[in-house]
């Protein structure tokens, strides 16, 4: 009996190891061809995916696709391996590259493939090529729809290739994903090569908006659009987007009429030596180019001047316009005086940016900022004018280059002190290297006076003097000369804190006396306005953390009643104003809400709209483009929560949104006067 019971646990015992025999040759073999095993192993049977690196001993569950990005590194989802050698990584660039351009070709081989052949087209082989015709024109069809594809959406390329119904994908997956990225290449190859034959800018693929929806229409059309022709770009398409653009200028005149506007004109000489002046209107809806104005006979003229102010007031609507924003030209200080008596509600107000930098321009008269800029100009031309010493400079620097200081732009001299100070260790190495010693050049003249300039300490010294008092100055013109927020209600505490911090960065009050005194009458005379004053008083940012100071500061106050009197004639809506105040500045209301609070500093930006308009040969040609520029938070915080304090919110916004520089588009002009010079481009 127990023989028996024995003899049937060892016939099961066996049957159990034949199975388990049978198991282990029928189970799929291990794919070991990827090199990736070469470096890695498994850490054990039962977990598949958990692999370690020989290298540096770090365990992946990834399996063996995550350990080769492990292994070759710049994944940012995946740590890499500090150990692996500079050979391994090549070799699986190397065997990753050829698996993708392996992909790439079957992929090329299934639509070739799939290729239909229809002889029983009636229309011939052009019309086989053309995808369907959309039911009405001008309507954008899915592409889906246009294909004739149910269920699927399908790209642009399945218009010409159709997929047959038992067709897989392969072993690939997706390979819809690496076809796109091909298509996408192509396309962008074929742009690309017309912008070059066409001559056009590169940066004008930055104009995101209208380029996007353009590529976007394309792409819906499908295969076999037929190009614009020039007939029809500059007749009905023209027309079309002039009518367009004037609904557009209608909205900013709405906000004019609501809130006011700023003029900003702006002088440039062009190549041919004309003198143009460009008119801008400022809101808080953005800047419109009004147009441009060739003054080279008048610039000069305060009574011309003079006339182009009252023209351009008048064409816009006195009752809308808050100032009137040029340089400090001696013709328009004059005209802006002649404009004051004719219209004694308007404002004009010289460009901060063009004050500040006649600041700098009177700073780097005084001794000892001459000597030293002067010095840095010699050394400047001197480098820059040698090609070869210039490469031998950028060399020691890493390939950085000096500031080129200009006569008329004297900020440009504090930004050429502050470069060359960056590059102070480097350019000492420079004219102490044996490259430079041995050279032609360290036996120049000009080369050896260069040399005693860079090593001399009384240089850096000053230097250093320079940058204490030119860096704070230099933040105030990067505020009034910017594109993120109307600096109104910043300027008059900007220009305090600059002084307090050049104050701050010198023990000897001798060192910086002499620019107090420049900075102080340039603001007395020229640049302080009441509106500056009534932007800090009326700026929530800066009034309720400086209440106190902000309070009895009599000249503030003097120059915020004053702006009151002279923006708003009825009495009554100036009652209205003053009596609402006191709302306001003790946070009562909707001002004393938590979000109110809270979003003094913090409310988030908008986007506002520059528009263009350009004039040609007697024919307005309308251009325009949407400029990303941050609102500011300040007008976004009294539109949000002022409904408490109607007169006065409406007095906020007209101030607050004001722009203190006509020179904020500036950049702009030199492109400007390249558009429509060529002869084919111009319109008749």
């Amino acid at each position: 009996m127990i023989f028996y019971i024995l003899y049937s646990l060892f016939l099961v015992l066996i049957a159990f190891l034949m199975c388990y025999v049978v198991v282990l040759l029928m189970a799929p073999k291990e794919d070991r061809k990827d090199p990736a095993w070469a470096y890695s192993e498994r850490v054990c049977e039962t977990n598949k995916m958990a692999i370690r690196c020989l290298f540096c001993d770090k365990i992946s569950n990834g399996g063996i696709y995550r350990q080769k990005a492990h292994l070759i590194g710049g994944d940012p989802n995946v740590a890499s391996c500090p150990k692996v050698p500079s050979h391994v990584k090549e070799d699986l660039k190397a065997f990753l590259h050829k698996k993708r351009e392996l992909k790439t070709q079957l992929i090329h081989e299934q639509e070739l493939y799939n290729l239909d052949d229809d002889d029983e087209t009636e229309e011939g082989d052009d019309a086989s090529s053309l995808p369907p015709k959309s039911q009405k024109r001008g309507r954008m069809q899915p592409m889906s729809s246009s294909c004739g594809s149910t269920g699927k959406t399908k790209g642009p390329m399945d218009c010409y290739f159709s997929q047959k119904s038992g067709d897989k994908e392969g072993k690939s997956g997706n390979p819809q994903i690496d076809a796109k990225t091909i298509l996408r290449d192509r396309a962008i190859t074929m742009f690309a090569r017309w912008m070059y034959d066409a001559g056009l800018p590169f940066n004008c693929v930055n104009y995101t908006d209208t380029f996007s929806a353009f590529i976007e229409a394309v792409g819906q059309y499908g295969p076999g659009m037929k190009p614009p022709t020039y007939h029809e770009v500059r007749g009905p398409y023209l027309k079309k987007e002039v009518a367009e653009v004037n609904k557009i200028v209608e909205e900013h005149k709405v906000e004019w009429n609501k809130f006011g506007c700023s003029i900003m004109m702006d002088k440039w000489t062009a190549r041919n030596g004309k003198m143009i002046i460009n008119i801008l209107v400022n809101s808080p809806k953005g800047s419109l180019f009004l147009e441009s104005v060739d003054a080279s006979d008048s610039s000069t003229d305060s009574t011309k001047m003079y006339s182009l102010f009252k023209s351009t007031i008048d064409s816009i609507g006195a009752e809308n316009v808050v100032q009137v924003v040029t340089d400090n030209a001696s013709e328009n200080v004059k005209a802006g005086d002649l404009m004051s008596a004719g219209y004694p509600h308007i404002y004009w107000t010289p460009c901060a940016a063009h004050s500040i930098n006649l600041i700098f321009g009177d700073i780097f008269k005084e001794r000892p900022f001459s000597s030293i800029f002067n010095q840095a100009i010699r050394v400047h031309s001197y480098i820059v004018q040698r090609p070869l010493l210039l490469n031998m400079m950028k060399r020691f620097t890493k390939q950085r280059s000096l500031v080129k200081p200009a006569k008329t732009r004297f900020a440009t001299a504090f930004l050429t002190l502050h470069r060359m100070y960056e590059q102070k260790s480097n350019l000492k190495k420079l004219f102490v290297s044996d490259e430079y010693t041995n050279s032609a050049y360290g036996r120049e003249a000009r080369g050896r006076e260069s040399a005693d300039i860079i090593l001399s300490p009384s240089f850096w010294n000053n230097v250093v003097h320079a940058l204490k008092i030119g860096g704070p100055l230099v933040k105030v013109l990067r505020l009034v000369d910017g594109e993120q927020r109307p600096p109104m209600g910043y300027l008059y505490e900007a220009m305090d804190r600059a002084k307090e911090a050049i104050q701050v960065s010198f023990s000897d009050q001798r060192k910086y006396k002499r620019v107090f005194e420049i900075i102080d009458k340039r603001w007395d005379s020229k640049l302080h306005s009441p509106l500056h004053a009534a932007g800090l008083v009326l700026n929530p940012e800066l009034f309720y953390d400086n209440e106190e100071r902000i309070l009895g500061d009599e000249p503030l106050w003097n120059g915020y009643y004053e702006c009151i009197e002279k923006l708003i004639p009825e009495e009554s809506v100036q009652d209205k104003i003053t009596e609402q105040f006191s709302i306001y500045r003790n946070a009562e209301q909707l001002f004393g809400k938590n979000m109110a609070i809270r979003q003094r500093k913090t409310k988030s930006p908008g986007e506002r709209v520059l528009i263009c308009c350009f004039i040609v040969n007697k024919l307005f040609l309308y251009q325009y483009y949407v400029l990303k520029i941050c609102s500011t938070s300040t007008v976004e915080w009294w539109k949000q929560y002022g409904h408490s304090t109607p007169d006065l919110q409406k007095f906020s916004i007209k101030v607050l949104s004001l722009t203190c520089s006509s020179s904020g588009c500036e950049r702009n002009w030199s492109v400007f006067e390249h558009v429509r010079t060529k002869k084919k481009d111009l319109v008749y």
